[in-house]
């Protein structure tokens, strides 16, 4: 495998003639900024925040933090490839071209694996919040699930940019909520007015066993937990290869990232635990509805469903997305069928988003025969692909600072802070979730202990799909990443 030649007087990559051929570059700066902004907040903090205080306590804003710096990190690993060569293959190309075919057939199947779970959680995710307005209590839950289905597969298939409209807007619903908490309770905390019948400030988390209410420990085991609450942050780098301006607008929306996490996750977490005792936060219950129903105010559990329901079909929507150029990346390079490199007459790869949705409507099926039961059936499989998605990238990025430093490519003029210090500080990072997970019994331990069985997949489709070996069958060269 060819790797491009940087050194050009004008230093503009040489891109691999299939990567974004036939893509439109249909998003905007402030599409690319939001995708950035949403792909970091999602119900991991809407919702899921009310189980981690109960858990954790005030140290959550603190692991969040850490996890939140190493997310950032990741982005910045990302940054640098994309800004060497923007691609809408994103990290499966980047993978190939630096760690070789096999390497990109795993991190291609495991993103796609990611996607595909976490498509059916959203989809069931949906159904349950259209159950919270009693309207529509006798509508069974896989009719919500096919029609929220059928409503993002359309907005996909019909081009780039309905998806990054649709996509800008849900960011923006999400941002919009957030800010107005942090505005109604940092004015609540400045004047010291009593929530729910306690005086607000500091003194609530010293009253209720300090920062560490359960021991480190126990802050340490939330790690795991939350780390996939920033997935899919690394949806920006596929859909820079669909950006007009990517050069100008990536590093600004990656680079604003940090502060974003640092106000959203940590400070929202500071200010809940400020404003109420932790132990008032539950699991099952938004620590924001919570919070604002101790205040009295009419209307907000309704509000903030809206925003939940939201936040799901934003990930519904950007996993249709990168799944189908993930796959199409991956046909190019035939290590996926060569039908998912087809794009319809909207300049979009339709074949990749019908299969992720051929993959969804078994999640319809699961809410109509185990409705109950399908979080737990998806959820940790997901983990998996977050995963090694995040590693790959990082690996990537080694090697892509390795040939800079010998003087085979110039600089992508983006370099990841700290590499490659920061670059392995964050895979033994990485490598302390999965050891987090396998003790987190029985969810992470059956979760760890099925990668043995992905495994044997993932051996069985390379050697049926593995191009080398299906051009020497058919007489073929293998296939080689080229310049134009």
């Amino acid at each position: 495998m060819s790797i491009p030649d940087h050194a050009q007087e004008d230093s503009t990559p040489i891109l691999p003639a299939e990567d974004n051929e036939g893509y439109h570059k249909g998003l905007g700066a402030r599409q690319i900024q939001m995708i950035a902004v949403g792909g970091a907040i999602g119900t991991g903090l809407f919702l899921g925040a009310g189980s981690r205080l109960q858990a954790a306590g005030p140290s959550l804003a603190l692991v969040y933090l850490v996890c939140g710096m190493f997310s950032f990190l990741i982005m910045r690993a990302l940054g640098e490839l994309v800004m060497y060569r923007p691609t809408c293959g994103s990290f499966v190309s980047y993978t190939r071209e630096f760690l070789g075919e096999k390497a990109a057939f795993v991190a291609g199947w495991l993103s796609f694996m990611n996607w595909a779970m976490t498509g059916i959680v959203d989809i069931t995710a949906v159904a349950l919040y259209m159950h919270f307005w009693g309207t529509f209590a006798f509508v069974p839950q896989w009719v919500f699930a096919l029609m929220a289905l059928c409503v993002v597969t359309t907005l996909n298939l019909v081009g780039v940019k309905w998806f990054g409209e649709i996509e800008f807007w849900f960011s923006l619903i999400k941002i919009v909520a957030l800010c107005l908490f942090l505005i109604v309770g940092s004015i609540i905390l400045g004047v010291r007015m009593p929530v729910g019948g306690h005086q607000t400030g500091l003194h609530l988390i010293a009253d209720n066993g300090g920062i560490f209410p359960h021991g480190l420990i126990a802050s340490l085991l939330l790690v795991q937990g939350v780390v996939f609450a920033y997935s899919g942050i690394e949806l920006i780098g596929t859909a820079a290869g669909e950006c007009a301006d990517v050069r100008t607008v990536l590093p600004r929306s990656i680079n604003s990232v940090i502060w974003r996490i640092g106000l959203f996750y940590v400070l929202s977490v500071v200010l809940l635990v400020n404003l109420l005792p932790w132990t008032a936060y539950h699991g099952g219950t938004s620590p924001f509805v919570t919070f604002f129903e101790a205040l009295g105010v009419p209307g907000v559990d309704t509000i903030m469903n809206i925003v939940v329901l939201t936040a799901a079909l934003s990930s519904l929507n950007s996993g249709l997305y990168s799944t189908g150029r993930v796959l199409r990346a991956m046909a190019l390079g035939g290590a996926a069928p060569e039908p998912l490199a087809r794009m319809n007459a909207s300049a979009v790869p339709a074949n990749g988003i019908l299969l992720t949705v051929a993959v969804y409507l078994v999640g319809v099926v699961l809410n109509y025969i185990v409705p109950s039961q399908v979080f737990e059936i998806v959820l940790n499989m997901a983990a998996i692909g977050i995963i090694s998605t995040w590693g790959f990238i990082l690996l990537s990025q080694i090697k892509l600072r390795q040939a800079v430093r010998s003087g085979r490519m110039a600089s992508s003029g983006f370099e990841m802070p700290g590499a490659p210090f920061t670059s392995w500080l964050t895979l033994a990072y990485l490598a302390g979730v999965l050891v987090l997970m396998l003790f987190d019994y029985p969810n992470g331990t059956y979760t760890i202990a099925s990668m043995s069985i992905v495994a044997v997949l993932l051996v069985i489709g390379w050697k049926y799909l593995n191009p080398a070996r299906a051009a020497v069958r058919d007489g073929q060269e293998p296939p080689r990443m080229t310049a134009p």
